[in-house]
């Protein structure tokens, strides 16, 4: 099952027919084809597996998961593909991410929104764990999902990652995040993440050592 799921989601994959002066990959999801300009001199610049695993989720669980006009944002956003696929389900996005990786971002999202969406999404810088309050304040900014992937990897500002994660989580967010797990330092994670979150596995991918998490704010009140 995960080798047949996995080639599903490799297939929505597409290179261009031919070469053109600025490189870009294309995918298939949510009933449109999606061009992605990438850079190769930043791991915020291209697209990783676990965005696709991610993509193909929300578009095959689109029921569950109903997007239209939730308020969604998206962390370390990168090139832009799982805001977009949000965006074409129905979501009123944000897309955010480091200030230089913006114009890349803008740039894709533009392109592949543009008089499809029901809202124009928007892009944001947020460094994680700067000027939270600041940016995103409490009061005003409440998210039905935050979404993520791969944004766990050999970097040194996981504490600011986790920060970012509760100041931005509200009492009813859903957390959609993908983590493709590495080394064991970044594994750690996980469980420091489950000191503020209820953690779930919705979706595993041995092959790509790849695993889909639904979380939610710990202590909440329930219905």
């Amino acid at each position: 099952e995960d080798a047949q799921i996995v080639t599903e989601i490799m297939r929505r994959r597409f290179v261009p027919a031919r070469i053109t002066h600025k490189p870009w990959e294309g995918f298939h999801f949510a009933g449109h084809e999606i061009r992605i300009t990438e850079a190769t001199d930043c791991y915020g610049a291209v697209v990783w597996p676990s965005a696709l695993v991610l993509c193909y989720f929300l578009e095959t669980n689109s029921k569950q998961y109903n997007l239209v006009d939730k308020n969604v944002i998206e962390i370390g956003a990168g090139t832009g593909l799982v805001s977009i696929v949000a965006s074409l389900l129905g979501a009123l996005v944000t897309a955010t991410d480091l200030p230089e990786l913006l114009g890349n971002l803008q740039h894709n999202i533009l392109q592949n929104t543009k008089q499809k969406c029901k809202h124009q999404p928007c892009v944001k810088e947020l460094s994680w764990g700067i000027d939270l309050e600041k940016n995103f304040p409490r009061s005003s900014c409440h998210f039905d999902y935050i979404m993520a992937a791969d944004v766990v990897y050999h970097h040194p500002f996981l504490d600011e990652l986790l920060l970012t994660f509760d100041h931005l989580c509200k009492n009813d967010t859903v957390i959609l995040w993908a983590m493709k797990f590495r080394l064991d330092k970044e594994n750690r994670f996980v469980g420091t993440f489950q000191t503020l979150f209820e953690l779930e596995a919705i979706s595993n991918f041995p092959s790509l050592n790849i695993t889909l998490y639904k979380a939610m704010r710990k202590g909440r009140m329930k219905a």
